[in-house]
Order: C-alpha cells, then sequence, then structure tokens
C-alpha cells in the first residue's frame, strides 16, 4: 500500500532543514497544527500525517486488531518515516501521540533522533503512587458515553476537552473535528488511548525529550507532566502559560516558542 497516500502525508518547508514531524491526537487530525507549521517552514522540513481512521487518510486500510493497541499507530509512525527515509526526526506528538513516539523512538532509533511531548499521558487512569486524572470508573462511563451516542459525547466532552470556556470558538473547532472522525473507528482509538498504560516505555527512552505542560489540563494534570519529566532520562519540562488540553490551539505563540528553542538546541 502507498503509505503515502495511507496516511495523507504533507511535507512542507524547508527541504534542506532537519526534518520535525507533528503528529496529532485522538479525534483529530493534522489541522490541529495549523498555527504551529508557519513556526517551523522556514528553517525546518515539516512533516504532517492523519492516522488511519482520523481526517483524510485511507478507510480502507483500517482494522480493528492493529489499532487496538498503540504499537498499530507507533507501526504507521515508522512505516511514513520509511517512506519518506527520515533519520534523526524529531517527532512531535500532542497528547497520545506522545506516547506513540515513545514506541515508535523504540521501534526504530534510527528514524527519531528527538521527542516533543504535548500535554502526554502514560496512564489515564489513577493507580497506587498515581495520579493520572481519572478512577477506572470515570474512564468506563466515558467510553461507554462514547459507544452509546459518539456524537452526542463528542458536542459535550470536546469544550471540556478544549478548555477555555471564554473562547467557544476553540471547543467548537474540536467538537468538529470529533464528529468528523468515523464513530466506529473512533471508538477503537478512544478504547486504545484512555485504557493504555506506557508508563515503562518512558523509561527506555535515550533521546533529547521536551515536555510541555499546561497550567490547567483535566486530561493531563501538571502531576501527570512531573511524571513524565521526572521518568523519562534527561528531558526537559516546560509548562506553558496555557490552560486546556490543546496548547497549540490555544496558546499558539507559547508552544510555538518552547519547541524552536528546544529545535534550536539540537543543532
Amino acid at each position: 500500500m502507498d503509505i503515502v497516500r495511507r496516511n495523507n502525508v504533507s511535507v512542507v518547508g524547508n527541504p534542506e532543514g532537519p526534518t520535525v514531524v507533528l503528529a496529532h491526537g485522538f479525534g483529530c487530525d493534522q489541522n490541529m497544527w495549523r498555527l504551529t507549521v508557519p513556526a517551523l517552514v522556514r528553517d525546518y522540513r515539516v512533516v504532517l500525517f492523519d492516522y488511519v481512521g482520523s481526517g483524510h487518510s485511507d478507510p480502507a486500510a483500517f482494522t480493528e486488531d492493529r489499532y487496538a493497541s498503540l504499537s498499530g499507530y507507533a507501526t504507521d509512525v515508522v512505516e511514513v518515516c520509511a517512506a519518506l527515509d527520515l533519520r534523526d526526526a524529531v517527532f512531535v506528538g500532542h497528547s497520545v501521540s506522545a506516547m506513540v513516539g515513545v514506541l515508535a523512538a523504540g521501534l526504530a532509533p534510527e528514524r527519531i533522533g528527538a521527542l516533543v511531548m504535548v500535554a502526554p499521558s502514560p496512564r489515564y487512569i489513577d493507580d497506587e503512587g498515581y495520579r493520572g486524572g481519572f478512577s477506572a470508573e470515570d474512564i468506563d462511563e466515558l467510553l461507554a458515553s462514547l459507544e452509546l451516542n459518539y456524537l452526542g459525547w463528542s458536542a459535550a466532552m470536546a469544550p471540556v476537552i478544549m478548555g477555555n470556556a471564554d473562547r467557544p470558538e476553540l471547543g467548537e473547532e474540536l467538537t468538529n473535528s470529533f464528529c468528523a472522525t468515523d464513530p466506529d473507528m473512533a471508538r477503537v482509538f478512544a478504547r486504545t488511548t484512555f485504557l493504555s498504560d506506557s508508563r515503562d516505555d518512558l523509561k527506555g527512552v535515550r533521546v533529547p525529550t521536551l515536555v510541555l505542560e499546561c497550567t490547567d489540563d483535566v486530561i493531563a494534570p501538571r502531576e501527570v507532566g512531573a511524571f513524565v519529566h521526572r521518568t523519562v532520562p534527561g528531558s526537559t519540562l516546560v509548562t506553558l502559560e496555557a490552560t486546556g488540553h490543546c496548547p497549540q490551539l490555544s496558546a499558539p505563540e507559547a508552544t510555538n516558542a518552547a519547541i524552536t528553542v528546544f529545535l534550536a538546541g539540537l543543532r
């Protein structure tokens, strides 16, 4: 299969510059990075894509078996990198994509040379000595509601996830993104996301890593950012002056500044 077509890959920016791969989170697509791309295109080659089941990816490529675990998405990332012959790319992953990036870097260390984790969470469910932000009952209810009425769930949850209630257009955009996703594929991605536990995988990261957290994020509270930073060897933690779970949209200037400073330090 044509990997570029399968994942709706687009490449923009400076063809002679280092490569930055931008990866979206659950219920979204590459359009979530539209305010970040302009900050990168002068100096970097920027790769964008849609996960299978999201955006304008090829729906015929979706199988529940493959995408019932984060390793399926990580394999897609490695295949995209191989199709473009990327070496030492910087993988910028939002939300669950941060953990996909961790797995992809482990699968193909020659392809990914650094990680930027935007609002990451290795586990959403609280555990002994660990606060993920949700109880097991919370996640069960969330997934049950999503299964019962995906569009209704999207309309109710997207503004909560986005935060910034004083800017309702942001919540509306995320709602529209969720609602544009095929419900059956979204249900699989949701279960994969919210039931995942990648805490042990963080210990194996061996590349420069930037962790970006928000001051107020209902999906990934600051205890999670602290855990990721503490667990990933040698990582850098930056707390953005931003609320909600999508700082690349709600606080693009702060997000872009943190990313570009990190990228400059790698050159």
